[in-house]
């Protein structure tokens, strides 16, 4: 059935538009001929001849003081603004590029949960000053609406609707009466609002009235257990009487003991003295026992030196026994120096599907947040360092470019080589090669993840190559790499720990 343009008290009544189709659809609406005949200046406006393009304007001044007589925007209570912003928000990207204003352009390209929220002024106004935009929006907005958006635009409100879902279409739409349909849904606005204060304020006088009722239960309570208590406190003080002249009469008993006493004391005071005389004699004669007793314990170290001095030399030629076996059984083996480290194998089967993790890996580290730990580790005979690259340039010159990251750590890390010695390798995520990488510094192995497969599976597959009891520093922030790596056995630790090693380098 077709549908009308919403009606809008500012407009004259004499120039309809009518469109088919769906209400609010642009690409599907036709205009009468008669309309198009009518109204050649908002033609003008258009010039692509979009049927979509109204042909009056909205809330204009008159030029002529025998126009319409314009009346002033409505005050919109709050909820009903915000919903027509909201509304206006939504279908805004929708509309064809020319069609938005050039104040809503930027606005449109913001997201969704941002648009309402950080174009509301600019949304408001350009509804209230471009009534050609607003038509646009409603004939939209009208169309998602459905049923309720009809109802609207014939001036009508269903009594089970939202009374803000029908200012906010009124207020686009402008059927006739639409200022009424606002006013009216401001009243509903408040007058919910009114009843939520008034619920408040009973179910508080109700809260303060459960409140003075167990206040006075229990002022009720505790009277009740003074009472007891002052009867109490009346006998327990009858009791204290009695014994107080009780206390009297067992003091003045302890006094005269107390002078048999004295008495006592005097003649122990001599007994005293005499076993003071004969204790020092017996000290003297302890002393004197004591300072054998050293002599003889002198005497019994000089032998345990000699003692120790003989397992000494005992220990010192089993240990250059076992030297010597060393020596010969390296000259019967004839082993090689290699000139590949297991990691460098892990590098050259970079295309080769990663192999098993071992049974049971031998524990070789605990865990530690300490940044100190990294040089100690560092200094480990034959430490193997492993570095997850883009975790620890992202964490700590994250500004810069990829490729201004790679280089700045790369650097850092030739310095910890040459100053430690220690083997290092650095790895990075990336299914091919990046070009452009300037030449590894010595003693540091640069390596890409390839296809398939992650930094961190890479750097798992490089603590698994390393033999049982060498030392492995996996740096990197990421838990799961941390927790992988320390089941095999190596040392993980902070990204923030190295950092502060190449600041300090």
């Amino acid at each position: 059935m077709p549908l009308t343009e919403p009606h809008d008290d500012h407009l004259p009544q004499e120039d309809p538009v009518v469109l088919d189709g769906a209400v609010g659809n642009p690409d599907d609406n036709v205009v009468n001929e008669t309309s198009e005949a009518s109204v050649p200046a908002a033609q003008g406006d258009d010039p692509a001849g979009r049927g979509d393009a109204p042909t009056v304007q909205d809330d204009g001044p008159t030029p002529q003081g025998d126009g319409p007589t314009v009346e002033p925007e409505p005050t919109l209570p709050e909820p009903v603004r915000q919903r027509i912003v909201t509304l206006t928000a939504a279908v805004l990207p929708t509309l064809p590029g020319d069609e938005v204003p050039v104040p809503l352009r930027r606005v449109a390209k913001f997201a969704p949960n941002r648009r309402a929220r950080l174009g509301a002024p600019a949304i408001a106004a350009q509804l209230t000053a471009d009534p050609l935009f607003r038509q646009r929006v409603t004939a939209r907005v009208l169309a998602d609406a459905g049923d309720l958006g009809a109802a609207v635009v014939e001036g009508t409100a269903p009594a089970a609707a939202d009374p803000v879902e029908v200012a906010a279409l009124a207020y686009l739409a402008r059927p006739r009466g639409w200022r009424e349909l606002i006013d009216a849904s401001g009243a509903a606005v408040r007058a919910e609002a009114d009843s939520a204060v008034v619920a408040e304020l009973v179910r508080e006088a109700e809260q303060r009235a459960t409140r003075a009722e167990h206040d006075r239960a229990v002022a009720r309570v505790e009277a009740e257990k003074l009472r007891d208590e002052l009867a109490r406190v009346r006998e327990e003080l009858g009791q204290l009487r009695e014994e107080s002249r009780q206390v009297a009469r067992t003091l003045r008993e302890t006094q005269a003991r107390e002078r048999k006493a004295t008495e006592l004391l005097a003649t122990e005071r001599g007994r005293a003295a005499r076993a003071s005389a004969d204790v020092d004699a017996e000290l003297r004669r302890a002393r004197a026992r004591l300072a054998e007793a050293e002599a003889a314990a002198g005497v019994a170290r000089a032998t345990a030196k000699e003692a120790r001095s003989v397992d000494d030399a005992r220990l010192w030629l089993l240990l250059e026994t076992i030297g010597q076996a060393a020596v010969g059984l390296r000259r019967e083996l004839a082993l090689d120096p290699v000139d590949k480290l297991p990691a460098d194998f892990v590098a050259d089967a970079f295309a080769e599907q990663p192999g098993t993790a071992p049974a049971s890996p031998a524990a070789r580290a605990r865990d530690t947040d300490d940044p100190a730990r990294l040089d100690q580790l560092l200094a480990l005979p034959r430490a193997h360092l492993v570095v997850d690259g883009y975790n620890v340039t992202k964490r700590g010159f994250g500004e810069m470019s990829l490729e201004q990251q790679r280089k700045r750590l790369i650097t850092g890390l030739g310095g910890i080589a040459a100053q430690t010695g220690d083997e290092v390798t650095v790895v990075f995520d990336g299914a091919e090669r990046m070009h452009g990488l300037p030449p590894a510094p010595r003693g540091v192995r640069v390596l890409f993840s390839r296809k398939g497969e992650t930094a961190d599976e890479l750097i798992r597959r490089l603590v698994r190559a390393e033999p049982s009891g060498r030392p492995v520093v996996v740096v990197s922030s990421d838990r799961e790499v941390a927790d992988g790596v320390r089941r095999h056995g190596a040392y993980p630790l902070g990204a923030d720990s190295l950092l502060r090693r190449l600041a300090r380098s």
